[in-house]
């Protein structure tokens, strides 16, 4: 403890006497420390200037973007995109099931007009045969008519849906969006309809080719013997109870 207090009364008078014998040493101290004073001053501004352009600040939102009338129509907006791709693929579905349809109906009159020219030149096992297969064939038409009729009610309803949505977005001011949904009501709609002409079309070459059998087989009957007549007579029968 002496010599701690021996050695700090000996730094102490070592520099009083350095002031005495060098008064510019004095003002050195002062001098750094003011110095440094102005720089360090700077540079804590500088660092506090960055400190507070990293605290984020909120950004200013447009409020007749978040208004209610806003919202609605972005709403509805998506709303008409849904029933959009709801209707698109209803109707891609219901064309391919008429397309289907319409062939097999086509299928069925060319059997028709075949069974028809061979009327008279077949005997009963040829003509059992063919038999066979006009009734595969419009087992086929009933199947692929069911299956177009079933997709025909989900697109008449994807298309009410469609149509509200378009409604929906007119009343609500999303004008691009009730446009957009309104025109492709209307392509879809002539889509459907041109296919559907077709296979109408398909269903009157197929009552003109069953008409022309009965027809045939009137004619044929005057020609054949008595029981060869009640054969024809039972399988006319058969064959509108097929209808």
């Amino acid at each position: 403890m002496a010599a701690a207090g021996w050695s700090a009364g000996w730094l102490r008078g070592w520099s009083a006497l350095l002031r005495r014998s060098f008064p510019i040493l004095a003002g050195v101290r002062g001098r750094c420390v003011s110095g440094l004073r102005g720089p360090w001053s700077k540079v804590v501004a500088l660092g506090l200037g960055v400190t507070l352009s990293a605290i984020p600040v909120a950004q200013k939102h447009d409020p007749s973007l978040l208004s209610n009338e806003a919202l609605i129509r972005r709403a509805v907006s998506l709303v008409t995109d849904s029933t959009g791709t709801l209707l698109s693929q209803t109707t891609y579905a219901l064309i391919d099931a008429l397309t289907e349809y319409t062939t097999s109906v086509y299928t069925l009159v060319s059997l028709y007009q075949k069974y028809t020219q061979l009327l008279g030149k077949m005997n009963s096992k040829e003509e059992d045969a063919v038999w066979q297969v006009i009734i595969g064939a419009r087992v086929e038409v009933t199947t692929k008519q069911q299956e177009y009729l079933k997709l025909e009610s989900r697109w008449r309803t994807a298309l009410r849906l469609s149509e509200m949505a378009a409604e929906a977005a007119y009343q609500s001011g999303a004008d691009q969006a009730s446009v957009s949904a309104q025109n492709h009501i209307q392509l879809v709609k002539i889509q459907v309809q041109e296919i559907r002409q077709l296979s109408q079309k398909a269903e009157t070459k197929l009552a003109e080719a069953q008409t022309e059998e009965l027809l045939k087989l009137k004619e044929e009957e005057p020609l054949q013997p008595a029981g060869c007549q009640d054969d024809s007579k039972s399988a006319e029968e058969a064959y509108l109870r097929e209808d």
